[in-house]
């Protein structure tokens, strides 16, 4: 599709290139591509940026099972392998550290049966966790291979230790991009100032009151995002998606921070720096507040300390929640609105965000600039698709 001309500004409006509504993770992201190609761009938070979801504790970067390969798991590979170097070069740009570690991934095995299946996930494993001369291991072993840190018992058949898995500090990670785009020279960046009178189609919105022309408005806004989209997609039968909430702790404890995630059961153990562990998180699509933690977020704490030697006596330093966007089909939601064309969606990672939105923001940037991607996205990320299923 050809570019939206550009609107020309009414007296008093400002102009830009780009409006980015929402400065998460996918925000934050988006920008950081829009700078590097050069992209007048105007990035608008309600709250401050790296604010809601972003600003959580957990920072797991887990990849799918290496089983039953298609298009949707590759493309997560690829991200989770990128993400490395992206990070690294940002890094190097700002001096700053985003607690990112391939730390690797432990899930313990109660079952004997979870012990069949995990072995033909290592054979799936060596097939597909392929990227150029690296490779990304599956390992099924009797016994964990890092002493201390989880209780034998925890797997009565074994465990699985996966070398793909990675961690992010969420918080670090969300300053290293704000730093960046602070000194960035085509964006301008509003803080505490909800957006308002969004029209896509004259290309117009304002921003705590200020009037603001558009030639593209992207949507990252998380969950707040769906009330948008579905208030300019008429005839929907389902919403497009929903605010689910989570909870995390962080605990203080002697551990090494490049000890593997431990994951059993929904339950996340991450070592970061600084001797801290983060443990999580609860999946609540019905809730009264969504910034208070309560006795579910007690019992993930007290299954944590029951498997992890290091943590029965550690403090809890910080409770946190918060609300994820989970699209209507569980994935990403990308991609040019089909009757709005200056409008771009990127929302809905839910669980996945950390380990895509970079790759997720680059391709919204290729499709607001109207530039070849040199990767393709799942046919299920695109806003059509989750409407079309809203519609069903």
């Amino acid at each position: 599709m050809e570019q939206a001309d550009s609107p020309a500004p009414a007296s008093g409006q400002s102009f830009s290139d780009l409006l980015i509504v929402g400065g998460g993770i996918m925000g934050l992201w988006a920008a950081v591509h829009a700078e590097r190609r050069g992209i007048s761009t105007i990035l608008a938070d309600a709250g401050r940026l790296g604010g809601g979801a972003s600003g959580g504790l957990l920072g797991a970067l887990m990849p799918h099972m290496p089983d039953r390969w298609s298009e949707k798991k590759q493309f997560q590979f690829d991200a989770l392998v990128s993400l490395e170097d992206e990070i690294a070069t940002l890094e190097a740009e700002t001096g700053l550290f985003a607690g990112y570690r391939r730390s690797g991934r432990l899930i313990p095995l109660p079952k004997p049966h979870l012990n069949r299946i995990a072995r033909g996930h290592s054979e799936d494993a060596e097939r597909h966790w392929r990227a150029g001369e690296r490779r990304f291991h599956w390992h099924v072993l009797d016994k964990p291979d890092v002493d201390g840190w989880v209780e034998a018992s925890a797997g009565e058949s074994g465990f699985v230790h996966d070398t793909l898995a990675a961690r992010v500090a969420p918080r670090s990670l969300t300053s290293v991009l704000i730093a960046f785009l602070r000194r960035a020279k085509h964006l301008r960046i509003v803080e505490h100032a909800a957006v308002a009178g969004l029209d896509p189609d004259r290309g117009t919105a304002e921003i705590g009151g200020e009037a603001i022309a558009f030639r593209h408005c992207m949507l990252a806004a998380g969950h707040r995002s769906f009330p948008l989209l579905q208030d300019l997609t008429p005839g929907l039968k389902q919403p497009l998606g929903q605010p689910v909430k989570g909870q995390a702790a962080l605990l203080k404890a002697d551990i090494d921070p490049a000890l593997p995630t431990i994951f059993l059961d929904g339950l996340y153990i991450v070592a970061h720096e600084g001797g801290h562990a983060a443990i999580g998180s609860t999946s609540e699509n019905r809730f009264d507040d969504p910034t208070s933690t309560d006795a579910q977020l007690d019992g993930l704490i007290e299954a944590a300390r029951a498997i992890v030697p290091a943590l029965r006596n550690a403090p809890v330093v910080e409770r946190w929640a918060g609300l994820r966007p989970k699209a209507i089909d569980r994935d990403p939601m990308i991609g040019r609105h089909p009757d709005h064309p200056r409008l771009i969606a990127l929302t809905g990672g839910f669980k996945v965000s950390f380990g895509l939105a970079h790759r997720l923001a680059e391709a919204a940037i290729c499709i607001a600039s109207d530039a070849h991607c040199e990767f393709r996205l799942p046919e299920s990320f695109a806003i059509s698709s989750h409407i079309a299923a809203a519609s069903r």
